[in-house]
């Protein structure tokens, strides 16, 4: 062996040595295993909305505390009492009319002027009655001035909270009472006249249309057809809809 061979397996020799008497020889720790810390979200996260928000069960008293105590348009601003809505829980029927009138806003209940007293008469010909099978809302909560018709950002501004009646409450069928009822809850253009005889799906809940009793106050020829629009609601509510 060449003086260079020699001197290199000389230098290896001692590099492994080193390494038994240094490395392999010493007591090593025990490795450490550390979760890394989370991203920081500046932001909201991606993905569905359903996990973005945290789940409330909804209440009836929860919806109703929220239209007592709100002022998102006009109409809260001259109101004495918001009209919530009134009846029975799961109703067979729920009545939707336009909104409040004088002595409605005094009140605090739905239906409770002269157009009230014949909305009682024409449910109860059909065996309907509020304390008993039926659930009466408007499509706004609070009074128009001079019981104008509501403005149409009134009634989308006060339309979630009728949204939100009527998932709860799940009624079988919906009677919309007079045209900015009707309207508003089927998002159309079209009169009473064109709209009511037959029953229309609204979001998957019939939905059956009639004159408004304001209106058969002030013009009594509308009492006959109101009174087949009820007798048809009352016969799905018998035998099912017409097949």
């Amino acid at each position: 062996m060449d003086p260079t061979d020699r001197a290199e397996l000389h230098d290896r020799l001692t590099l492994l040595s080193d390494w038994l008497s240094l490395g392999s020889r010493q007591e090593r720790p025990e490795p450490v295993f550390e979760m890394p810390d989370p991203p920081r979200e500046d932001g909201p996260r991606a993905g569905p909305e359903w996990l973005d928000a945290p789940f409330t069960p909804e209440t009836l008293s929860k919806v109703e505390t929220d239209v007592l105590r709100c002022a998102k348009c006009r109409l809260a601003l001259n109101r004495k009492y918001a009209v919530f809505g009134e009846g029975v829980l799961n109703p067979p029927v729920l009545v939707v009319g336009e909104g409040p009138g004088e002595e409605e806003d005094k009140q605090g209940k739905p239906f409770v002027g002269p157009a009230g007293r014949l909305l009682d008469k024409m449910l109860a010909a059909v065996d309907l009655d509020r304390t008993r099978n039926c659930y009466i809302a408007n499509i706004v909560k609070c009074r128009p001035p001079m019981n104008r018709d509501p403005a149409p950002d009134e009634r989308e501004t006060c339309m979630p909270y009728l949204e939100r009646q009527i998932r709860f409450l799940r009624p079988k069928v919906i009677l919309a009472l007079g045209r900015t009822a009707a309207q508003t809850l089927l998002k159309t253009e079209r009169g009473v006249a064109a709209l009511r005889g037959s029953f229309h799906d609204r979001k998957g809940v019939p939905l059956l249309v009639t004159y408004h009793p304001s209106a058969i106050l002030r013009d009594e020829a509308l009492k006959r057809p109101a009174w087949e629009d009820l007798k048809k609601l009352r016969a799905f509510l018998d035998d099912g809809p017409a097949t």
